[in-house]
């Protein structure tokens, strides 16, 4: 089955499908995002606890070469504990990640105000939720795997099911959130001429973990000014909403990325 990486001892090695749109010799955001995720996990202190929030800072590119991945443990404490991940290349690094993990417990007296919610899926089990092939929505309109027909000014939603991050591991529910938390850009910053907005982060709030394979991810939100744009999205999956995701993206004109060419 296809994968992010492979591994040889300490190394991951990205493949084929962990290029990015932006650069045939750079890897994309997902496979970043899964990877450090992939590591973080290992410092959760037990199924009670929940990670609650992932941030990743995409600072520097990482390129189609071998990458290790570090860690380490920053709090563990009764009801919040929190680790730090680092992806490297030369000894650089390159790309790291926070994660908060919660301690679950009772929900509190009383009634809260919350938004009215509709969030797509699909009607049908596809495509989307047993291999590599998203599905995508504009505005009222059907979902559809046409990137160009979805290459619009439209509210958008992607409807996915994750690569394994490394080839010959499951892909875990907390590595599927972490990337497609990086769809927060693609569907808050896709227009009708392509995508002009590259993300330097991006952070993931989970209230819980997604269940089964397919991933939602709709926009919510989107403000620019001066080349700097934020994006906000919401994360769900059959079962209803998970959490959110949130980018800060600068202009990235010259490479500016015409999707229907896909």
């Amino acid at each position: 089955m296809l994968a992010f990486f492979t591994r040889e001892g300490e190394q991951f090695l990205p493949t084929r499908v962990a290029i990015s749109s932006w650069s045939p010799s750079q890897v994309s955001g997902p496979a970043i995002c899964g990877l450090l995720a992939r590591e973080l996990e290992t410092y959760s202190p037990g199924e009670e606890f929940v990670p609650a929030r992932l941030t990743v800072d995409l600072f520097s590119p990482v390129t189609d070469e071998p990458a290790t991945v570090r860690g380490t443990v920053v709090r563990e404490g009764k009801r919040i504990c929190v680790a730090d991940a680092e992806l490297l290349q030369r000894d650089a690094v390159r790309s790291r990640a926070t994660v908060v993990f919660l301690r679950t417990g009772d929900v509190p007296a009383g009634e809260l105000w919350q938004p009215g919610r509709e969030l797509p899926v699909p009607d049908t089990a596809d495509i989307s939720e047993i291999g590599a092939h998203p599905l995508f929505k504009s505005g009222d309109g059907d979902w559809t795997r046409d990137f160009g027909s979805s290459q619009n000014a439209e509210r958008k939603a992607i409807w996915q099911n994750m690569l394994p991050v490394v080839a010959g591991e499951p892909v875990t529910p907390f590595q599927r959130a972490g990337m497609a938390g990086d769809a927060a850009s693609f569907m808050s910053h896709w227009g009708s001429a392509g995508i002009g907005y590259i993300n330097s982060d991006v952070t993931v709030t989970l209230a819980r973990l997604p269940i089964g394979p397919g991933v939602g991810v709709l926009a919510q939100d989107q403000v620019a000014a001066g080349g700097i744009s934020i994006g906000t999205v919401s994360l769900y999956d059959r079962s209803g909403p998970l959490g959110t995701a949130v980018v800060t993206a600068v202009s990235n004109v010259r490479r500016q990325v015409d999707m229907s060419r896909f």
